[in-house]
């Protein structure tokens, strides 16, 4: 009983999706299977949205992710390696300020950071749309947890070697990542693909426009295709979704402590 609380929302957001979109209310009244079942399947909700202006922002949407999580990883990676492995002063401030980052709401500083990355030049650019991405605190968190699970012996074997910090870093806590980093990546990809407040402030020619944004302008004033603003949905969701799913074996840390001899 509760999953089909949850449940049946998905399974009307999709049926709608693929029905006309004058249907999708009047399936509603009187209340019965017809709000879930169609009485006629289409597809010109998806054709429509995918082949207009949000499949384009669609293409946007996944380059700034693709870029954010190749990019962001690895910077979380060696943040994480510095406040996890390496000994100075203030490193457990610097962790501190790390984790008191990401508690704190973006939408407090969203406004202010959009309007120094215009006195930069990098409103309407690529650049101005990943770099919020790249820092993440809580990716950086994950994987100081993971790299702190590592024995310290491996390090000092290979610092015996004499192997440097960039190589340990890569040899070793890199290459031992495993299911931390798949978790890093997937957290800095589904903050960039929900992204809204961000774009919305920082991007305001339309070909740079992502996903988000570009359902959200789908709604007129007067009037509105609901048939095409479930499809996008379904679109959005579909996608980390379908990341989730492929990587859900990714999950979780490795045991590495039993391999210490």
């Amino acid at each position: 009983m509760v999953s089909a609380i949850f449940v049946i929302p998905v399974l009307w957001l999709i049926s709608g999706s693929v029905r006309p979109g004058s249907e999708i209310f009047e399936s509603l009244s009187p209340l019965g299977w017809q709000i879930l079942i169609p009485s006629e399947i289409t597809l010109d909700n998806y054709t429509a949205m995918i082949f207009g202006p949000f499949g384009r922002a669609l293409i946007n949407s996944l380059i700034v992710c693709l870029i954010s999580v190749a990019v962001g990883t690895v910077m979380c990676a060696l943040a994480a390696y510095a406040v996890a492995v390496l000994k100075f002063p203030g490193r457990g401030a610097i962790f501190a300020v790390i984790v008191v980052g990401f508690m704190i709401p973006f939408e407090a500083v969203a406004i202010p950071l959009s309007q120094q990355f215009s006195s930069w030049g990098l409103a309407n650019t690529i650049i101005g749309l990943v770099l919020p991405g790249i820092g993440n605190g809580l990716a950086i968190f994950n994987l100081r947890q993971h790299f702190l699970s590592i024995p310290p012996s491996y390090r000092e074997a290979a610092k015996i070697d004499g192997a440097s910090e960039p190589r340990i870093f890569a040899s070793i806590y890199w290459r031992l990542g495993g299911g931390a980093l798949v978790n890093s990546a997937l957290l800095i990809f589904l903050g960039q693909w929900g992204a809204f407040l961000w774009p919305l402030l920082v991007v305001s020619e339309r070909d740079l426009q992502v996903a988000p944004v570009a359902l959200a302008q789908t709604f007129g004033e007067h009037s509105s295709s609901f048939g095409q603003h479930f499809a996008g949905a379904v679109i959005l969701s579909i996608i980390p979704a379908l990341l989730m799913f492929i990587l859900q074996k990714s999950f979780g840390g490795l045991s590495i402590a039993s391999g210490e001899k």
